[in-house]
């Protein structure tokens, strides 16, 4: 019987570094996103430098029949799992009465119903002889109220609180969950702009990738609750705690508007160069 751990949301920065790290470990491994082009370099890539088993199958996640065909997929190639890595996530940054409700919905439909919908179908595949690992990446912003990013937050909020519940319902069964709450990572150029605008602070609380996915490993293998990477989050977090939630929802606003005005002048200032170089 073939036993893999399963990664969703593979080919982004953080699921790239999940997928390596356990195939360097020598781990079989199921890899989903959207990008088939992108899922087959990472699948053939990890086969050739680890020499591990990859099954690489696409599926759009907040579609419902995407998801049923992934399903109906692992059934029949007889899969069985002793890991699941919960990456896939999206946001759009800005302010809730701004965005659209198709970007609203896709964000509770990736986040929570995809990411609920999968664990409950891995569920069903586990593999009796083995531990059953739950890592599901929530974020450091579901410990706050977050302005301009509330969906989002609200989103890893939900995932923190259900994926701590299940870490109880699911422990009689030999199984552990483990929630991974990052701040900020550099997984792709919006991530990246974000980080700059903030200046010094996100600079000093953004973490490797890499390092960040190892650490979370290491966590889940020693059956870890909550992981928060870095000395620095973790006493923000700790701080933050102890301060009102509303004053900590406008400190939090302020901060994130502050950023996005630089990150804002930051592009009109790259494009009048551009225009200037014409």
């Amino acid at each position: 019987m073939q036993s893999m751990i399963l990664i969703s949301g593979a080919t982004g920065g953080l699921g790239k570094a999940f997928a390596v790290e356990c195939a360097s470990r020598g781990w079989d491994i199921f890899v989903t996103d959207l990008d088939a082009r992108r899922l087959a370099a990472l699948a053939a890539g990890l086969r050739n430098t680890y020499g591990v088993m990859v099954v690489a199958e696409t599926c759009d996640l907040t579609d419902p029949e995407e998801r049923a065909r992934l399903f109906a997929a692992i059934a029949r190639r007889g899969l069985r799992f002793w890991g699941l890595i919960n990456v896939a996530g999206t946001d759009y940054e800005g302010p809730f009465q701004d965005r659209s409700r198709a970007q609203i919905r896709t964000i509770v439909r990736l986040n929570i119903e995809a990411t609920l919908e999968v664990t409950h179908a891995l569920l069903e595949r586990t593999d009796p002889s083995r531990v059953f690992r739950i890592i599901t990446v929530s974020s450091l912003a579901a410990f706050y109220p977050m302005p301009i990013k509330a969906t989002y937050a609200a989103s890893k909020r939900f995932l923190l609180d259900f994926f701590l519940a299940l870490r109880d319902e699911v422990r009689e069964r030999a199984a552990t969950v483990t929630v991974l709450c990052p701040a900020g990572l550099p997984t792709n150029p919006g991530c990246i702009a974000a980080i700059d605008a903030q200046g010094m602070m996100g600079y000093l609380t953004t973490q490797n990738t890499g390092s960040v996915a190892a650490g979370t490993v290491d966590r889940a293998l020693r059956g870890g609750a909550v992981y928060i990477p870095g000395m620095l989050n973790r006493m923000l977090h700790v701080l933050g705690s102890l301060v009102p939630m509303g004053l900590l929802a406008h400190l939090i606003g302020r901060r994130w508007r502050s950023a996005r005005c630089k990150r804002t002048a930051a592009n009109e200032d790259s494009l009048a160069l551009a225009l200037e170089a014409l």
